[in-house]
């Protein structure tokens, strides 16, 4: 039938569409136009000669070929074409393949229901001229998400559910027997049960009630449920984990080496619990330093093949939002039995080195040991003995930091690049009500924590790469950093070239060695916050995988992650791996593994967005009584929408839209990522300082509106 408009008219598109999925549904088929006219019903005149007039736009197209006189059919295609689907915010999407270089375009008609991210597999059309392939969606094959989260409407006989991501466009018509007691305007998961084919909104059921609106505690579970993540264990998982022996055995003792009368400690944040990692440090007779990175020796409790292990496993990674973590492993093992708590016995996974004065590894030893933390130091505690010489165990601490600021200048002689970045953290009350911002700072005693972390991962990739079995290197699990894109890296030295910055381009010591001294440059200034973010924006991002390319952002040929196993699954398959080829193990599947790399990939970049929105979430919190208020800013995005404005103070980031800059019309440039009046050539640039009024805030979008303040 004929798709008419409101006033009566075809709905040319629509019209078209249809004589496509014709053509599309019989592929070897041979029409004319009465055929396709009686399949769509066309009586009238003036539909007939559009059918005719569509076809012979077709075959313009080179999607149709005309046989014979007045008999059309498809052009040979390449069938059928399987891939994930990206939702435009037009409504239409694009289906990415390693069959095809290009896209796959498909109209808002030929979707079927595919939802963003889906897999799907395409029909494709016949190339037309100067056209994107195009196709039409004929099966969904995986769902990118089962739940979504929102807002619950009840009505007297149904109820609506309303998605907080954009990405889910469509509300969920759910009969009053599926609400699962939620009440109208509360948070709640709820998931599609139908989706007829002619129904514009798909049936849903409630799947778990998360509160009301608003609450602190509904809302930090409704982010982790929004990115697919968990806030609680099961009680399967809780009971293995309390079944688990924590006493250390004459057989533990036996098998390890023994640190407990060696000075060892640890460092972590203030609010800290599970201690992953801890260093101690002995003077050998012969001048030389034996530093000891000792790592929590988790698989010694956390076997394979248990309901422990395959849940760790599917988390793959604690998440830190604002005010919590919500970890990998059941606090039993992750803040008690595994945390290398002073003054308690534990078992660790160690990589012990032999350092002479200057840093140099003179040799190392990795293995299994038991160890007794002498003291915990918070970060600014021994930033404190670092800072004043004095304090417990200042001599271990003072040396400790010597040589991390060796290993430290070695690194980047060969290339690294430094992104330490200040983090932003909230007080928050009782009722998680923020109530101030603030940044925590990265200081020498970060620094050395990590410097001991990043040898200790470094050398134990380097250790397991060399090692040869018969069929080349043994399967391994590997934290890669892929060159960043050139493309990228010009367009970032375009934007801070306007603030007197460069990039060296020529060679990769040179974009790395300039690059360093572009992000020490701007330590202090305005663009600051502006530079980093950009910088980092312009690298690729890091990895698992069993493929090892290198570390780039490290300048590391080997690189893995072995020193926080509490948090981080991928930690815990390199103990396995590393202690199997330690006792000459043959190496392991590859595909399986790579599977692993993959899946931890994912959860890590879940987890990143899901700590992100959380800080969002509380910005905009924060800001909720200031409206009306005038702040100095920084113009942070530049989009067709309008330009993104940081608050220099809290950095908190909200939009100036293009509609209320009315002084001129202004237009977008990709390139140089700027507004610029059409008449007055007046600019918006990334890096301008700027004066905004804080005039709306919507919880519920995460979203802040500001508008430029009056001079």
């Amino acid at each position: 039938m004929s798709k008419k408009t409101k006033k009566g008219k075809v709905d040319r598109n629509a019209f078209k569409n249809s004589i496509i999925g014709i053509f599309s549904s019989n592929p070897k088929k041979s029409l004319n136009y009465k055929q396709i006219a009686n399949q769509l019903l066309v009586k009238i005149s003036d539909e007939k000669s559009l059918v005719m007039e569509i076809l012979e736009e077709l075959k313009n197209d080179g999607m149709l070929e005309e046989i014979s006189t007045g008999k059309f059919k498809l052009k040979s295609s390449v069938g059928n074409i399987v891939g994930h689907i990206e939702i435009t915010q037009g409504g239409y999407g694009f289906v990415t393949s390693d069959t095809l270089k290009e896209d796959i375009f498909i109209s808002k008609d030929n979707l079927k229901h595919a939802l963003n991210g889906d897999l799907v597999k395409v029909f494709l059309y016949a190339k037309r001229k100067k056209h994107n392939p195009e196709g039409e969606v004929i099966e969904i094959m995986e769902r990118a998400r089962e739940n979504f989260v929102g807002v619950i409407e009840v009505l007297d006989k149904f109820a609506f559910f309303q998605a907080d991501s954009r990405q889910m466009p469509y509300d969920l018509f759910i009969p009053l027997e599926r609400l699962k007691d939620a009440k109208n305007g509360q948070k709640v998961i709820a998931r599609i049960t139908d989706w007829p084919a002619k129904a514009k909104n798909p049936f849903g059921e409630v799947v778990e009630v998360l509160g009301d609106q608003g609450v602190h505690e509904t809302e930090m579970h409704a982010i982790l449920a929004e990115f697919g993540l968990p806030y609680r264990f099961s009680e399967d998982i809780l009971a293995e984990s309390e079944a688990i022996p924590s006493a250390i055995t004459e057989q533990d003792y036996a098998e390890r080496r023994d640190f407990r009368d060696v000075v060892t400690f640890t460092i972590d944040p203030d609010d800290a619990k599970d201690f992953d990692d801890a260093l101690s440090i002995k003077k050998l007779d012969n001048g030389n330093w034996e530093v000891g990175v000792h790592i929590a020796d988790v698989t010694h409790f956390v076997k394979s093949k248990t309901i422990l292990d395959d849940e760790a496993l599917e988390r793959a990674t604690s998440v830190y939002l604002v005010d919590r973590v919500v970890p990998m492993l059941p606090e039993r093992l992750s803040n008690f039995i595994c945390s290398l708590r002073p003054n308690e016995e534990k078992l660790c996974f160690s990589a012990v080195f032999e350092l002479d004065n200057d840093a140099k590894v003179l040799d190392e030893w990795f293995g299994k040991t038991v160890i007794l933390s002498n003291r915990r130091f918070t970060y600014r505690e021994a930033q404190e003995i670092i800072d004043t010489c004095k304090g417990d165990y200042s001599e271990e601490m003072l040396k400790l930091n010597e040589l991390a600021r060796k290993l430290r200048d070695e690194r980047f002689k060969h290339g690294a690049i430094s992104f330490d970045r200040d983090e932003i953290k909230f007080d928050i009350d009782k009722d998680g009500k923020p109530l101030r911002v603030y940044f925590r700072e990265h200081g020498l005693s970060n620094e050395l924590v990590e410097e001991f972390m990043l040898l200790a991962n470094k050398q134990v990739a380097n250790f397991v790469g060399k090692t040869k079995h018969p069929d080349g290197k043994k399967t391994f699990v590997y934290r890669i950093h892929d060159k960043p894109n050139p493309e990228k890296l010009q367009r970032f030295n375009r934007v801070i070239g306007k603030f007197g910055h460069r990039l060296l381009l020529s060679s990769a010591a040179n974009i790395s060695t300039t690059l360093n001294q572009v992000l020490h440059d701007v330590k202090g200034k305005p663009e600051q916050d502006l530079v980093e973010t950009l910088a980092v924006r312009s690298m690729a991002k890091a990895e698992y995988s069993t493929t090892n390319i290198g570390h780039y952002g490290l300048s590391f040929d080997n690189y893995t992650h072995f020193t926080s196993p509490i948090r981080r699954y991928p930690d815990m398959m390199v103990h396995r791996l590393l202690f199997h080829y330690l006792n000459n193990g043959e190496s392991k599947s590859k595909k399986k593994y790579e599977k692993y790399c993959q899946h931890s990939s994912e959860m890590e970049q879940r987890a990143t967005e899901a700590e992100r929105a959380s800080i969002k979430y509380k910005q905009v919190e924060f800001m909720q009584d200031k409206v009306g208020n005038d702040y100095d800013g920084i113009i942070s995005g530049v989009s067709e929408y309008g330009i993104f404005v940081e608050i220099i103070e809290n950095k908190c980031e909200g939009l100036v839209s293009i509609r209320d800059l009315v002084d001129d019309f202004y237009e977008y440039d990709e390139d140089n990522y700027w507004l610029m009046g059409r008449q007055t050539g007046k600019i918006y640039q990334l890096g301008d300082k700027i004066k905004v009024k804080v005039i709306r805030t919507n919880l519920a979008r995460k979203q802040l509106d500001y508008a430029l303040a009056e001079k």
